[in-house]
Order: structure tokens, then sequence, then C-alpha cells
């Protein structure tokens, strides 16, 4: 059977997808941290404001909890949508999310950018490169950064101290740290989040799972993810000069 060109020359499309069902108990916040306000917006909505400015990006999905009633702001796209199906892991939400973009039609060569919503910090520069570097891959890739301070593994042998203590030092040569936005092909992300399970914290864990191995895509220290009290000042303080810099 003939196949037409516009078939087999089909362009992948790019969705980033970003799971925002957590509640953020160790940033001891009154709401979901992803809700805190920073500089007069919720944290969700500074990192979403870098990716409306995505030319590349075909839509834009984010996962909610069941109930949670997040206005979708006027300013943004129309493919900007949200969905209130976040599950009880990470991967649980990743899972959900992948299930409705393909049941909007997305193709399984179609890319997945998940990114954490509490990764506020990210810039337009580092998605780009990301998709650039990642999108005539086979398997994908994630931002990350190397490690370079010194690694130490604890142990806990007092039970009436339960203070650490060193149990060795542990080489830092080829050891990164991982960050999102993480890039894969929808089928081959859905396939690996089954069959790794749900307590995967990192969707490239579960691509390498597979036996697989994403690319690392070195990445800045500045987009970490809010997780404790103190990281909150930071990122204002960031997010201030990076707006008085007007830096992307």
């Amino acid at each position: 059977m003939m196949m037409n060109s516009t078939t087999i020359c089909k362009k992948p499309k790019i969705w980033a997808l970003i799971p925002c069902a957590g509640s953020g108990s160790r940033a001891a916040t009154i709401v979901p941290k992803q809700y805190h306000i920073l500089l007069g917006q919720k944290v969700v909505e500074h990192t979403l404001h870098v990716f409306a400015k995505l030319q590349t990006l075909d839509g834009l999905l984010l996962v909610t909890s069941p109930g949670d009633d997040y206005p979708i702001p006027d300013h943004f796209p129309n493919h900007f949508k949200v969905i209130q199906k976040g599950g009880l892991t990470r991967a649980e939400t990743v899972l959900n999310g992948l299930k409705y973009l393909q049941e909007q039609g997305l193709d399984q060569h179609d890319w997945i950018l998940v990114h954490d919503a509490a990764r506020c910090l990210i810039t337009l520069e580092q998605i780009e490169l990301l998709i650039r570097s990642c999108y005539e891959d086979k398997v994908g890739g994630l931002l990350a950064t190397p490690v370079v301070d010194t690694m130490k593994q604890a142990r806990l042998d007092n039970k009436v101290n339960p203070q650490p203590r060193v149990e060795q030092t542990l080489s830092r040569a080829n050891k990164w740290l991982a960050q999102t936005p993480q890039m894969f092909p929808i089928a081959l992300l859905q396939e690996a989040l089954i069959k790794a399970g749900s307590g995967v914290t990192d969707e490239a864990s579960a691509i390498e799972f597979l036996g697989l191995a994403p690319l690392l895509i070195e990445s800045s220290s500045h987009n970490f993810k809010l997780t404790y009290p103190q990281d909150f000042a930071l990122a204002e303080a960031l997010l201030s000069w990076r707006q008085a810099n007007l830096i992307r």
C-alpha cells in the first residue's frame, strides 16, 4: 500500500506536562507550595509564564489534584489545558496526563517535556537547549548539573542520637544532579513508567529501567525545585533580579 508523503514526514509535536498535584509538606507553606505567592503570583504561574513564551511548544497540560479549582489565567494561549487527574505519586500523575494526551490524539512519537511545577526558575534558553539536543535523539534526555560538592554517604548507627555520621566519601566524578524538564517520546515514557512502577522519582529513572540511557544536558544551579522554606526567599530574590535585568 502506498503511503503519502504527508504521513511519512509528519513532524512530531512537542507538549509540556506539568504535574501539579503534590502537597509539598516540607515547604511548610499554608497552601500547597506550587500555589504559594512569590512577587504577587503563584509559584506555578511563574513556571507557566516561561512555557507560554516557548514558540516550539504545541501544547501545555497542567495536571492538578481532583477537586483542585486552579483557574486558567486569561492571558494564557488556547493550547493551555488543566485536568484534575493527579495521582498519589508523581509517576501516577504523569501517567494520567499521558493517557489524557493520547486520548486527545497525540501520536506515539510526539515529545513530552515533563517539568516540576515548583521549579519556577527555569529559563526559556534552558528549555530551548533541551529541545534542540533531544529532538533528533531516539531516547531523549534531561536538564542536569554536574556535582561540584564533596559527597558523603551517611549511616545511622546510634539509636539514642539519630544524628547521622559519615560512612564514606563518594567520588563526585561523573555524578550529576537531575533537574527538569525531562524530554521523552510519549509512548516510550508511558511504557517506562508502567514497567518501572510508581516509586520512581523522575521520568529519566523510568527510562533507565528499560535499559536506555537519556542524554544529560547541562543546566544551571538556579533551576532548583522549591522544597524547603528557605528556598522561597532565594527564589524571590532571583526572580526580582531577573525582572530588573530583563532576563527571560
